[in-house]
């Protein structure tokens, strides 16, 4: 995968290329996680190489990053699984392997997104969505039926004693409340599937996420 576009960064046009990761990007993304996850985000959860190495090793088509002006700002990271009900209940641990994608198949029928991250000074760009664009020529280019991930919810800590994470995500659903992370996967496409309970350690979504997916309109 290798794309050339631009994005429109402080007003001005600027070119940027999306394309596979390889080992010679390894220092760059993990400079791209510390700048995404400062302290007191623990340090050990960032991407290591030992974790990238698989990635580009077993599913390379799901290894992407943003370069601009030489420099990697954004990547984004999947792997293939076969979820053969929708609402299959897992963490993040379990679906990625903590990371290493090591349960990566082949012959699975779902693109899972493992991780996606810009740097704070590119997330305005448009960075994120064309990653996500990126990953869904992917799901066509494969024949998968969808591209499927869990995204927090960052805004539920502040109502989680009034109502239950599914009141408010159909509540954001509805436009009701605003939340910055649903709302932007809406805006790149992707639709409500459910909610995964004890998905992460994230104190602001009360360890929830919500499901969402894009489907293979070419299936």
């Amino acid at each position: 995968m290798r794309k050339q576009l631009y994005v429109i960064h402080d007003g001005i046009p600027t070119e940027a290329i999306i394309r596979s990761y390889t080992s010679q990007d390894f220092k760059g993304l993990i400079a791209v996680q510390s700048e995404c996850f400062p302290p007191p985000y623990p340090e050990e959860l960032w991407w290591n190489e030992e974790q990238l190495t698989e990635h580009i090793t077993r599913f390379p088509e799901g290894a992407l990053c943003c370069e601009i002006g030489g420099r990697v700002i954004g990547s984004m990271t999947g792997l293939i699984v076969d979820m053969t009900q929708e609402h299959e209940a897992h963490s993040w641990e379990q679906i990625t392997d903590s990371g290493y994608i090591r349960n990566h198949n082949p012959n699975g029928d779902t693109l899972y997104v493992a991780d996606i991250c810009v740097i704070p000074e590119y997330r305005k760009a448009g960075i994120g969505k064309w990653l996500l664009q990126s990953m869904y020529e992917t799901v066509v280019h494969l024949g998968l039926k969808r591209l499927l991930g869990a995204g927090r919810m960052p805004g539920y800590h502040r109502c989680a004693a009034e109502e239950t994470p599914e009141q408010y995500f159909d509540k954001v659903i509805k436009g009701i409340y605003k939340d910055p992370v649903i709302t932007f996967l809406l805006r790149c496409g992707r639709t409500p599937v459910g909610i995964a309970a004890d998905y992460l350690d994230d104190e602001e979504s009360c360890n929830y996420a919500a499901l969402m997916e894009w489907r293979n309109p070419f299936l």
